[in-house]
């Protein structure tokens, strides 16, 4: 039984921190023999980095330490890190911090030293049953995210399917949108965002009845009114997985417009999200190349000409200018042009 728990506690990692040698090396003997990982710091300072830079489950602390006390390594470490169990370790009771400053540290117990670790122990064993039962929910959350996400990227692909003159229309779109963002100067993790975006801004049209999104002649005002939801059921239909959070504002705003008479919000200007802003040059550029039903598409040149004539209507004028030079450049616009065959139409 013993060999049992001993091999089930080795997933939990322990840091014991005193400035007392003796204490970290009998705290660390004693939580060993029963089967924890057990690392020793006599350096407070030293011991915010390692919780910086190693993935501890429980912080043995002591309080009164040099040249810092406890209850300041707890207040840097829950600056960045706020999952680590940890427990406060006291030569008496009466020196522990107030139950107060317990609370806003966010500190699960105390401990009163003595030649005797069971009640520690215990402590620990309580820190343990918790990090069980976090694990247990965020592998259940991971998994109904995974088949979330799954069923998401299958909508995708079924808006694209319902159309085949749109078939491909989402990546050429993130790819236009990723290199217009480098283009601007966004940072790694923005144009991850604006590649993400491109991918599934449309995915709301899952929504829109094949009389309305297939039809080839023009639009109704009430058949209109119903295209014009999808950004809103888009950004619906991703706020239930975390890892879209960022990409919210971006797909709900991809039809605003510069001048404000865009939707669903109107948003004006630089009121419209940055990415909104780039995703909508991307998305009208692939729009205004590609056949459709009601009309055939038009040539690189003419979209880019309708870009720089709306600049200041549909489009932000600075990205809009930004993207023809880009598209034009000889060797940064080459990938670009070669989705394209820039005679009125995609590629065969």
């Amino acid at each position: 039984m013993r060999k049992h728990k001993a091999v089930a506690e080795s997933q939990f990692k322990i840091l014991t921190v005193d400035d007392d040698p003796l204490m970290t090396s009998a705290i660390q003997a004693y939580f060993q023999r029963n089967g924890y990982r057990v690392d020793v710091e006599n350096n407070p300072c030293r011991a915010i980095e390692r919780v910086r830079e190693s993935e501890y489950d429980i912080l043995l602390l002591d309080f009164l330490m040099s040249p810092i006390c406890g209850d300041q390594v707890v207040e840097e470490i829950r600056k960045f890190n706020t999952d680590v169990f940890i427990i406060l370790l006291t030569g008496h009771k009466s020196m522990a911090p107030p139950v107060k400053s317990i609370r806003e540290l966010d500190i699960q117990g105390y401990y009163e030293k003595s030649d005797r670790f069971d009640q520690l122990e215990l402590l620990v064993e309580s820190c343990v049953k918790s990090i069980r039962q976090m694990r247990t929910i965020r592998e259940y959350q991971k998994t109904m995210e995974t088949g979330y996400l799954e069923t998401v990227t299958t909508l995708r692909y079924i808006v694209e399917a319902r159309d085949e003159e749109t078939k491909g229309h989402s990546d050429r779109v993130a790819q236009l949108a990723a290199a217009l963002g480098a283009a601007a100067g966004l940072p790694d993790e923005g144009i991850k965002r604006l590649r993400l975006a491109g991918l599934f801004h449309d995915i709301g049209k899952i929504g829109v009845p094949d009389r309305i999104l297939l039809k080839p002649d023009r639009l109704t005002e009430e058949e209109y009114a119903e295209i014009k939801k999808h950004p809103e059921t888009g950004e619906k239909i991703l706020s239930g997985i975390s890892r879209m959070q960022d990409i919210l504002p971006i797909v709900r705003g991809h039809h605003e417009r510069y001048d404000g008479r865009g939707y669903p919000d109107g948003l004006p200007g630089n009121e419209i999200p940055d990415g909104a802003r780039i995703i909508a040059i991307a998305d009208a550029f692939d729009a205004i190349v590609s056949n459709r039903q009601y009309r055939p598409g038009r040539t690189c040149e003419q979209a880019m000409q309708i870009l720089l004539e709306e600049r200041g209507r549909q489009f932000d004028p600075v990205l809009a200018e930004m993207f023809v030079m880009l598209f034009c450049d000889a060797e940064k616009g080459r990938e670009l042009r070669e989705l394209y065959n820039c005679q009125g139409g995609m590629k065969e």
